[in-house]
Formats: structure tokens, sequence, C-alpha cells
């Protein structure tokens, strides 16, 4: 038995066509059922439905086999110690600074808000700017408008949030898409259904490349 974890959200949906396309499809739809653990249409697979940024820990820890996670959680989690095998394409974004719109560019130390502390911390280092992180669990666009913050570090797709805030995009720190991970001591055990597995997903997106 495969255990393949994944969050609820963005990324469940676009990666359920990928999934589908090699015969894994849930029965129980999470929609309208409260199960965390879902069967699929192949009685060799299961899906554990958790937290995005729980998804790392499952598949480090050996509680699931594979998980399918942003590379922003994977880069937060450090996740060294798994194995990243395929960029599945998906839950596309960009990581990126905001501030006010009418904010000048801070000089000296800053302050930012954000849930991305490792990578954010990493991020000015290498811009040679001192910045004090505060970690926010959510709601970051409020940060600069109520003065916890000078700039934000966020996810950004549309940027339909940060306008209806008086908020603009600034710096690109990264593109962010869905990889598929794998547990180090399951690509072992459990060798020829996760290499077939990746073989399938792979040839699948190579053919909608095409």
């Amino acid at each position: 038995m495969l255990t393949i974890a994944v969050s609820k959200g963005r990324i469940y949906e676009e990666a359920l066509p990928l999934l589908a396309e090699v015969g894994i499809a849930p029965i129980d739809d999470p929609k309208t059922c409260r199960k965390l653990i879902l069967r699929t249409t192949r009685d060799d697979v299961q899906l554990v439905i958790i937290r995005a940024t729980d998804v790392p820990t499952f598949v480090e820890y050996g509680a699931a086999d594979l998980g399918i996670a942003g590379k922003d959680v994977l880069l937060e989690h450090g996740a060294e110690s798994l194995y990243e095998p395929l960029d599945l394409n998906i839950a596309r974004c960009r990581l990126m600074t905001a501030a006010h719109k009418n904010a000048p560019v801070p000089q000296g130390r800053i302050r930012v808000a954000t849930k991305y502390v490792k990578i954010a911390q990493k991020y000015f280092a290498s811009q040679g700017i001192q910045a004090e992180i505060i970690k926010l669990y959510g709601s970051m666009e409020l940060a600069p408008l109520v003065g916890l913050a000078d700039c934000i570090v966020d996810l950004v797709d549309t940027g339909n949030t940060l306008r209806a805030n008086d908020l603009e995009p600034r710096e690109h720190i990264m593109d962010i898409s869905s990889r598929l991970v794998v547990n180090k001591a399951a690509m072992k055990m459990k060798n020829q259904a996760i290499a077939t597995l990746l073989e399938q997903l792979e040839n699948n997106m190579a053919q909608r490349g095409s």
C-alpha cells in the first residue's frame, strides 16, 4: 500500500487530474465527507488529507510514502531528508515582498512580517539587508497597514488581495510550484511501486507538454 499525503485546497484540486490519469481517484470526496484517509480507485494507493505545512513532516517520518507540497513549504520545512524527484508544475505562484503602495523603500534595518521565516532570513541576508522577521501565520497584509512591519513576504497569485489592501508587490524572490516528495526509506522498501508511479506521472506530464 502506498500512502500519498496531500492538502485540501488548490494543490489537491490541481493534483486530482494528474493522479486520475494514472488511475488514482478518491472514492470518498473530501468536500462531502470528514474522512482524512481516503480510499482510491487503486487498491494499492490511499490518500491522507492534512495541512499543507504538515506534508513534509508526514513524509519525512514515514507516515506517508509520498507527498505533494509547494516548494515554499518544502524550503521552509528544510526537507533535505526527502527525495524531490518531480516538479508537478501545479499550483504555480510567486513568492514576493509587498509593501504599502505609497511607502518609500525603507533604509537600514527593516521589519518583515511573514510565515516564511527561513526563506525571508536567507533572502534578505543575501541582499545585505538587516531584517527583523516577525512571524505571522496569516493576515500578513495587515502588518504594513497597522505599523507592525515595513513589508511582508508572501505568496502572490493574482495580486487582488494586495490591491484591495493598498499594497503592491515589489521584489520577486522565487517562482513556486508543487513538487512530489518521497520518503527515502520508502524509496528503498517500495522502490518498484514508487518508480512505476513516478514514470507514469512523468510520461503523462510529458504528453501534456507536447
